[in-house]
């Protein structure tokens, strides 16, 4: 497998002359919103003239529904960009990794030519974070990264966990990013998100996704919040039109759809618990309990190395994750699947009953 090989690629010829099912890239199972996609096409006319720099109505919008000022934010061409953005600017000289995480943070941190000091997480703990281990190991480090929740293991950060961390960090001037992409899928994520307290912590930078909640992937729409010094030196940096004049209009139109956010958090929540147990049913597969919308899998005692089940999930024509590329999870067993709706769910789980 290539080192930061995602999900998500449907564009390679499917068996059988077929189309894929994609449970390797992680998006809302709902779809794109008939609200938002009538929005685009009001739109389109518009792409002859080049979009707002300052992105002002879906800053706005942002703004308004995250309860974020918007000097404390900038808008980027998807949570990717975004991560690059920062540690172009930062350049720390040493980038702290807890490990397994998204493959993006490492491969971000390698682009600057930074250093970096890995805490694998434990598999005995389903791969929870441990704050004073990771104290101890990553102390000297000037940028630590945070997944909350962790992509692919699912693990969330209590936001008074992050809080007390977060005073650490900051006491020692150590930048810390967390990513909190997926947390749009929780209906409480106050319990959760740190945003807020970018007001507080000038080292703090927050990045969330709309894409994967809003099932966009293809316009590319992130943003995150930060103290407003640092934002400032970020936009100063950054491509003047980075996102998308379509981008800018989905977004608004997206985040005023609250029927469909509350639909979405519960759609997903019956649909993961469901999943969970189905594959615990399957013999020689141990999922970790989910928290949003995917479910990494244990599946060393199948008998079948984690590429070689999802080679045969290929034959099968759907598509799953294999997490062997993930830094942290070398010699270990472990798929990660997204969550669908029930047909698709049942569809990728005989396949899975079929190669196992």
């Amino acid at each position: 497998m290539e080192k930061f090989e995602h999900g998500g690629n449907i564009y390679r010829k499917a068996p059988h002359g077929g189309t894929w099912l994609d449970f390797s890239a992680n998006i809302n199972p709902l779809g794109l919103a008939p609200e938002v996609s009538a929005a685009i096409a009001k739109n389109i006319a518009g792409i002859v003239h080049y979009p707002d720099p300052e992105a002002r109505q879906v800053k706005q919008a942002i703004g308004e529904h995250y309860g974020i000022a918007c000097e404390q934010l900038i808008l980027g061409n998807g949570a990717a960009e975004l991560f690059y953005l920062f540690l172009q600017v930062i350049r720390p000289q040493k980038v702290g990794l807890p490990v397994p995480s998204f493959s993006d943070y490492q491969r971000a941190a390698e682009a600057v030519g930074a250093e970096l000091l890995l805490s694998p997480l434990p598999a005995e703990s389903d791969f929870a974070v441990d704050f004073a281990r990771l104290e101890q190991e990553l102390g000297a480090v000037d940028c630590i990264f945070l997944g909350n929740p962790n992509n692919p293991t699912g693990q969330l950060l209590k936001r008074e966990q992050l809080a007390r961390f977060l005073a650490f960090t900051e006491s020692r001037q150590i930048w810390t990013v967390v990513d909190e992409s997926f947390l749009d899928f929780l209906p409480a994520d106050n319990m959760y998100s740190v945003r807020d307290l970018t007001c507080q912590y000038k080292h703090l930078f927050v990045v969330r996704s709309l894409t994967k909640f809003y099932a966009m992937p293809g316009l590319r729409l992130g943003f995150a919040s930060g103290h407003a010094a640092l934002i400032e030196r970020l936009e100063q940096a950054k491509d003047v039109w980075n996102v998308n004049s379509l981008a800018q209009v989905a977004g608004v139109a997206a985040l005023g759809l609250k029927e469909y956010h509350k639909r979405s958090r519960a759609f997903v929540k019956t649909e993961k618990d469901w999943l969970y147990e189905r594959l615990l049913a399957i013999r020689g597969l141990k999922p970790l309990f989910p928290s949003v919308n995917f479910i990494m899998v244990n599946v060393e005692q199948t008998g079948l190395s984690s590429s070689e089940l999802t080679a045969n999930m290929r034959q099968q024509g759907v598509l799953v994750r294999d997490c062997a590329n993930y830094t942290g999870l070398a010699g270990r067993q472990y798929i990660r699947v997204a969550v669908r709706s029930r047909a698709e769910n049942e569809q990728m789980l005989k396949a899975l009953e079929a190669v196992v």
